[in-house]
């Protein structure tokens, strides 16, 4: 239920504060005074969208706070956005000039999601062209479901998921079959590039190593030269060399080595250079016989090297990313070569899926046949209330276009024929806007009264706020007398906002709140003023057109005020 609306500086609503109670509560007031603004200003508590000029001129933002009793039962992800011990649920936005907004759960940061979340849990707002609404498949269709039963939510959920599971499969079943067709070409280019990558069986350290020998060979007469050279210089053939320098040192210090131990030291070291230097002398010869290359390896290696480097150019610019590449080639082989397989599993799967879902639509179907008669009693009965008890309503079924959906394989229309005599037609053609209305009465309070009936708290408490916004347009007479029946008759147990025109209506309140529009300074202020006793009397002898001091008009405002 709502406690209080805080309004501040929408539009001409500099600022207003309203408290419903329990029941029917109706806001009244001249036409242009305003009185859809507190509509405007429960749609952004709702997450609708900030229109552009919302914000009164001059303010530098409008703010609009909703404090409602904490719902009963609230989905996890919902019950977290509420402090623990919260006495109130508090939704609040603030919307600025230039069309920014900002949304608060209980004083905390929230999205407009969780507001638009939230307050689908709060109330149901029916606004003046809501009986519109009437005339779409989709939202006939919704009326069946919701007057079926809880159960058929749980349907409707249950086939939702398959019908998805259905795309899906259809999906993945589309691309197999495309799979299938350019399979033998795509495991044919796979195979002839595998073939290389295979036959090459390139190798990071391999290329690494060939880079090295390659650049030996092209300067083996260099490094031939030079090691000969070295060897020359250490251990010539003939000759003197550094070795046998050495060696002639080495026995003259080891002569005396005896009489001095520092020298002793010196001796072995210059002893360790002699054999080092015949072994670097040997080393070198031998490097010298080695780097003669066999004839051919140079032209072996570069195309090698060759081959290596084409491989790279085409797959990626290093041997890591060839292999890769043969890494992706071999999955994808696996892949078109388990095709058939696939395809012929997919087929199956999507079968399976299509019985499922058939199986949860003929459900669907099976409520919806029994509950369609229930409707047209329930929904004709209400109508007789609503002085149109010679209409005839009914609800047919047929088969959807398209087949099965995500809502079933079904179709609904609703029918009606406002006079005797005159064939039934969808409500689309013929209901005019007062007929509409009461249509869309009579479905809600035959969908709560059936709710009720079956003890389901949940459905029949549903929203406890109900906002209707002028849905009594184009009635009057009886026929508002009847209408505001209705709306009290749904505000048992719940509390009803209704924006009304009509004094039949407002008669019928357990509260009044009326809106009121006055200049001064060369500015328009919109404000709301909470009615009781003579104040009440007075607002409705205004609605029946009537002066102040018109006596008749207040004997018969008092007069709907006593029948209420």
């Amino acid at each position: 239920m709502l406690n209080e609306l805080i309004v501040e500086n929408l539009l001409l609503l500099e600022r207003a504060s309203l408290r419903p109670e329990a029941g029917l509560n109706v806001l009244t007031g001249e036409t242009g005074a305003g009185k859809t603004m507190l509509a405007q200003a429960l749609d952004l508590l709702l997450g609708g969208k900030a229109r552009a000029g919302i914000v009164r001129p001059g303010a530098a933002e409008a703010y609009v706070e909703g404090a409602f009793d904490v719902p009963a039962r609230l989905p996890e992800e919902l019950a977290e956005l509420i402090p623990d011990g919260a006495e109130e649920l508090v939704l609040a936005r603030r919307v600025w000039p230039d069309g920014r907004t900002r949304a608060y759960v209980c004083g905390r940061a929230a999205t407009v999601a969780d507001l638009r979340d939230l307050g689908a849990r709060l109330l149901s707002f029916y606004g003046q062209h809501e009986h519109r609404k009437l005339t779409l498949a989709s939202a006939q269709l919704d009326i069946l479901d919701d007057f079926c039963g809880p159960e058929q939510a749980q349907r409707r959920a249950e086939i939702s998921a398959l019908h998805a599971g259905v795309r899906e499969l259809e999906r993945r079943l589309a691309e197999l079959r495309e799979l299938a067709g350019a399979r033998e070409r795509e495991l044919d280019l796979l195979a002839f590039e595998l073939a290389e990558i295979d036959e090459a069986n390139p190798d990071a350290a391999e290329r690494d190593e060939l880079v090295t020998e390659r650049d030996r060979l092209r300067h083996a007469e260099a490094l031939r030269g030079a090691a000969a050279a070295g060897a020359d210089a250490l251990a010539p053939d003939g000759g003197v060399g550094a070795a046998e320098l050495l060696a002639g040192a080495a026995r003259a210090l080891e002569a005396v080595a005896d009489l001095d131990p520092s020298l002793a030291l010196l001796s072995e070291r210059v002893a360790s250079l002699q054999y080092e230097a015949d072994d670097l002398g040997a080393e070198l010869r031998r490097y010298a016989l080695e780097v003669e290359a066999t004839p051919g390896r140079l032209e072996q290696v570069e195309e090698r090297l060759g081959l290596l480097a084409r491989l790279e150019r085409k797959h990626g610019g290093t041997i890591g990313a060839v292999l890769e590449h043969a890494a992706r080639c071999r999955a994808r082989r696996d892949v078109l070569e388990g095709a058939e397989v696939a395809l012929a599993d997919a087929e199956a799967a999507l079968a399976d899926a299509f019985g499922a879902r058939d199986a949860v639509a003929a459900e669907l179907r099976a409520a919806r046949e029994q509950a369609g008669p229930e409707l047209e009693r329930a929904v004709h009965e209400r109508l007789g209330a609503l002085a149109m008890g010679d209409a005839t309503f009914s609800v047919t079924l047929r088969e959807r276009e398209g087949g099965c959906g995500q809502r079933g394989a079904d179709a609904v229309e609703l029918l009606i024929a406002p006079n005797p005599g005159v064939p039934a037609a969808p409500l689309r053609e013929i209901a005019s806007g007062g007929e509409l209305s009461r249509v869309m009465l009579a479905v809600l309070s035959a969908a709560t009264a059936a709710a009720e009936s079956e003890g389901g708290a949940d459905r029949a408490g549903g929203p406890p706020l109900l906002v209707f916004d002028e849905i009594d347009a184009g009635i009057g007479g009886h026929t508002a007398r009847a209408v505001g029946e209705h709306l009290r008759e749904l505000a048992a147990g719940r509390q009803v906002l209704c924006i009304t025109h009509l004094p039949q209506v407002a008669s019928l309140a357990g509260r009044h709140f009326r809106i009121e529009k006055s200049s001064s300074g060369g500015e328009s202020r919109t404000t709301v003023v909470e009615l009781a006793g003579n104040g009440v009397v007075e607002e409705i002898v205004r609605m029946l057109g009537a002066g102040e001091g018109d006596r008749a008009a207040s004997r018969h405002a008092r007069e709907l005020l006593k029948a209420a």
